[in-house]
């Protein structure tokens, strides 16, 4: 009698460890599988990087009608998402122009974020007054975290080691247009230093421009074009680092031959779009 009490003692207390596995099991698979989906989760939200910010501000219902015509050609959204600007950010933007790009990095950064506007004196033949006021508003009341900079290329008024991103868009081919076209824009070797200079570690400077063919940076004076080896050729020279490209606006019908005003091309370019990072070491 003693035996078989034993037997089903022994039989209870097997068939409840037994079911405790059972139970941890069953508790540790769920753990797994909501880890994986939050790691999923994770992962989905790290591809789509700034990109709802980004559509955020191009969406933005007050944006001027001749941007929004813009947006499509630019390709604007990828190119925004490839600079990684996020809101609080700074930004510089060189050669802003009237302000397309000035007005959706300020959207962006948002209130706790800084854009600074720049354009050399040079460009006020092309750009007027009127156009800078309708953007930035009377008294810059309008994007009230743009701060608009005028002066040369290799002489920013901008604090060392301030910016997150640096920017340039279709410009960097200006550095070898004739003082009598363009104004005095600065030295380029100096604008890159300069570039470097103000980007914080770990900074990003995004060049955009139209591709040319060879090696020749004299064309930028005449076709406005640059050939992209020479950016990287410059940028590296000033210490900074090629992270990645981007063919988002190739366009293999161009044989870049063409100044990018010709009806033919015009708007309708092989442009390039580069990130470069500054070291932190």
């Amino acid at each position: 009698m003693k035996n078989i009490l034993l037997v089903s003692a022994a039989a209870l207390i097997l068939a409840s460890c037994q079911q405790a596995a059972v139970t941890e099991l069953e508790n540790g698979a769920e753990v797994v599988e909501q880890t994986t989906e939050k790691l999923a989760k994770s992962a989905a939200a790290e591809d789509i990087g700034n990109r709802g910010e980004v559509m955020m501000a191009i969406q933005s219902h007050d944006r001027p009608a001749a941007d929004l015509e813009n947006d499509e050609i630019r390709k604007t959204a990828e190119v925004l998402q490839f600079t990684g600007v996020w809101p609080g950010m700074t930004v510089v933007e060189l050669e802003a122009g009237s302000g397309y790009y000035t007005e959706l990095l300020s959207r962006i950064v948002g209130k706790d974020g800084k854009v600074i506007m720049q354009n050399p004196q040079g460009f006020d033949a092309f750009i007027t007054a009127e156009q800078f006021e309708a953007r930035l508003g009377a008294n810059g009341e309008r994007l009230a975290n743009v701060t608009h900079l005028r002066g040369l290329f290799d002489d920013l008024d901008v604090e060392t080691g301030s910016a997150d991103i640096v920017t340039w868009i279709l410009g960097p081919h200006e550095m070898f247009c004739a003082p009598k076209d363009c104004g005095e824009l600065g030295e380029v070797d100096g604008a890159y230093a300069e570039i470097a200079r103000v980007l914080k570690p770990g900074g990003k400077f995004i060049a955009l421009d139209h591709v040319a063919n060879g090696d020749d940076e004299a064309v930028g004076g005449t076709l406005h074009r640059i050939p992209p080896a020479s950016i990287t050729m410059r940028a590296e020279k000033a210490g900074l680092v090629l992270e990645k490209t981007s063919k988002v606006l190739a366009n293999k019908t161009d044989d870049h031959t063409k100044n990018v005003f010709n009806p033919e091309v015009r708007r309708k370019t092989d442009r390039f779009l580069h990130m470069y990072v500054k070291p932190t070491k």
